[in-house]
């Protein structure tokens, strides 16, 4: 294909899951696409966003378009940080024109990764195999802000050896929320037993997402049940051999 993906693994993939970002450089790679991770990314200001902090969050998000102002496309493995970026760098930069226009231009460029392989790659076999019961989880912001549904499920029926069981209810919140879960803990942890529920009552031996924070959060709650439940990226699922 030889289009350049520049690469933005945001900031729980690089400090804790750095297999997401490997894996889903392996997969793009794969599909012939030549690989940039830009060295001087952070964060796309999301934690200081939803906590009102909105001048600490606009100094991050410039920084953003700076770094990737010249990027052919944006590939984020979060369906939470894809929607920072293309729904609500507009009110940050609402009053200032020349940012508000370069966030457009980069808005049609970003592409959480499950997006990027259907719509622009146009793929849905990537040559994965895995041999598990897996069951999905529909992240809150990948679900209701960019939509993402069927696609996810439509790239694991195509995995060799894995079988997909939905869980019931499939589309309830894993009680994460980023500061939501430091701020009202109770309800975070009720939400995440009732996620544990559904997950265990699927048969699945591994849970699998598009978003490394819902997943740190349904990891976190398995382990305390003392259930033997593994969590997998969507990436790392698509890179399995």
């Amino acid at each position: 294909m030889g289009s350049r993906v520049s690469l933005f693994v945001t900031c729980i993939a690089d400090e804790l899951f750095p297999q997401v970002g490997v894996a889903m450089a392996d997969v793009l790679e794969r599909l012939g696409y030549q690989i940039d991770f830009p060295d001087q990314q952070t964060c796309c200001g999301q934690p200081a966003f939803n906590s009102g902090f909105r001048d600490e969050a606009r100094s991050v998000a410039r920084h953003f378009l700076k770094v990737f102002r010249d990027a052919e496309y944006i590939v984020i493995p979060s369906g939470s940080c894809t929607g920072m970026i293309t729904h609500h760098f507009h009110e940050l930069f609402e009053k200032e024109p020349e940012w508000l226009e370069l966030t457009r231009q980069i808005e049609t460029r970003t592409w959480e990764y499950s997006k990027f392989l259907l719509e622009v790659a146009q793929v849905e076999d990537v040559g994965a195999r895995l041999e598990r019961v897996a069951t999905f989880h529909d992240s809150c912001h990948a679900l209701r802000a960019l939509g993402i549904k069927d696609g996810p499920r439509r790239l694991l029926s195509h995995v060799r050896g894995l079988e997909l069981r939905e869980m019931q209810p499939p589309e309830e919140c894993c009680g994460f929320g980023g500061t939501f879960s430091v701020k009202m803990p109770e309800i975070s942890g009720a939400m995440a037993r009732t996620k544990v529920d559904a997950i265990v009552r699927s048969g699945a031996d591994v849970v699998v997402g598009v978003d490394a924070s819902c997943l740190m959060q349904i990891r976190g709650a398995l382990t305390r049940a003392g259930h033997d439940i593994q969590t997998m990226h969507l990436a790392e699922v698509l890179a399995s051999r």
